[in-house]
């Protein structure tokens, strides 16, 4: 029988105790990056903040003249998708995605947690004549970070079972979003250089097997980047795909694989200035009466809030209860709907891809740039806070129902007793 929650393979606890460890860091650091940048973009030195975000740097000659505000997205936010990549190649040789009957379930999840935030945007948007509908991938995408944080803080006494099934949830949602972006927002494909990036990547692949010098692959790496940025395709891709061919399989005597060792290097990297930086640029919104009335009234903004705090989970609780009912599939023991939807809350946290969705989707300067990113900032607060309150309230009933079982304990030297 396959279990909707099953437990975890060494390889996969693994992975999950090293997330946590690092996601709620990573939390903070990203928060405090988009509480500077909504200080910033809210004080009279909002001139510049934009400033700054459009000053233009690099060499015109090899069409890497970017903005600020540009590197940070198509930069710094490439080392983020690179780990991503590392996650997502550990899970699927050593951990819960490497078993097909086991990768179905988060898989099914995280494409009904997809499915209806996006149906909810078209719904909503639909309503007001269609206006905006390129942004209905907007809230389709769960921030693995703040997700795995709030369920960490919050959700401490829920069963290990139900935690494991949120951050593998993230991970597939991850690579879907990852694809989203690769075949949504390319653009004038110049397949030159769609070519000489998978060339590059390939020779990566080969070298990164053969304990080449990281001197060597670190600029190949860069040079992979350049051609998938000339390419058309979104450059963080490149991250992605390079972060698939690194092994994710021990051996030459050492006891952790390359990806490992290298998601454990980068991970920093990624959680304490590629996406920091990123937010900085990136989650400067106006927050001025007049702008978060025009968010509220705006339908992209609109359908970003209802279907990240909606759409995504009644996406997810619907696949699952359809996975439950219609096949052999069973929730665990330890777990119980009522935790199963608190989860769910937690995942319309959309925040790191969904900003760059968002910037995809609408350019800067567009009428919905900015109701639209402060809809994913009101978005992913409401789903944090019904969340938290959910798992606060799960959490008690966990901790009363073992309070209950200390209290009935007969037996010679109980806590009850000691304490008598």
């Amino acid at each position: 029988m396959i279990r909707a929650f099953s437990s975890l393979s060494p390889g996969g606890r693994r992975n999950f105790t090293d997330t946590l460890r690092a996601e709620n860091a990573g939390a903070i650091l990203l928060t405090i990056g988009t509480v500077l940048a909504l200080i910033w973009a809210n004080s009279p030195w909002r001139d510049l903040y934009t400033d700054l975000g459009s000053t233009v740097v690099g060499p015109a000659s090899l069409h890497l003249n970017l903005s600020v505000a540009d590197w940070a997205t198509d930069g710094l936010l490439t080392i983020f998708f690179f780990v991503v990549g590392l996650e997502l190649k550990r899970e699927f040789v050593t951990g819960q995605l490497r078993n097909p009957a086991t990768a179905a379930v988060p898989i099914i999840a995280a494409v009904g947690g997809m499915i209806t935030p996006a149906a909810v945007y078209a719904l909503v948007n639909l309503a007001h004549g269609g206006p905006s509908m390129g942004g209905w991938a907007i809230p389709v995408a769960t921030d693995i970070a703040f997700a795995v944080a709030v369920l960490t803080l919050f959700g401490r006494r829920l069963p290990i079972a139900l935690r494991a099934f949120l951050l593998t949830l993230a991970v597939v949602d991850d690579l879907l979003g990852i694809v989203v972006i690769a075949v949504l927002y390319a653009e004038g494909l110049a397949f030159g250089w769609l070519g000489a990036a998978v060339l590059t990547i390939g020779l990566l692949a080969v070298l990164t097997r053969r304990n080449v010098t990281a001197w060597i692959l670190v600029p190949l790496a860069v040079v992979a980047w350049a051609c998938m940025h000339r390419s058309g395709v979104h450059a963080t891709i490149a991250g992605v795909l390079i972060g698939f061919t690194v092994p994710a399989l021990a051996r030459d005597g050492h006891h952790r694989s390359v990806a490992e060792r290298w998601e454990h290097r980068w991970r920093p990297v990624s959680a304490g200035l590629a996406v920091p930086v990123f937010a900085l640029f990136a989650a400067g919104v106006s927050l001025s009466p007049d702008a978060l009335a025009t968010t509220l009234t705006e339908p992209a903004a609109q359908g970003v809030i209802l279907g990240l705090v909606i759409g995504k989970p009644l996406g997810i609780m619907l696949a699952t209860f359809a996975l439950v009912t219609l096949t052999r599939a069973a929730l665990d023991r330890t777990v119980a709907w009522l935790d199963l939807f608190a989860v769910t809350v937690v995942a319309g946290i959309g925040f790191t891809v969904a900003l760059l969705i968002g910037e995809l989707s609408f350019a800067s300067g567009a009428p919905q740039s900015e109701p639209v990113k402060a809809g994913i900032l009101i978005g992913s607060l409401t789903s944090a806070v019904l969340g938290g309150l959910l798992l606060t309230w799960r959490s008690r009933a966990y901790r009363d129902r073992s309070d209950d079982v200390v209290e009935e304990d007969p037996t010679p030297g109980s806590v009850t007793e000691a304490h008598d």
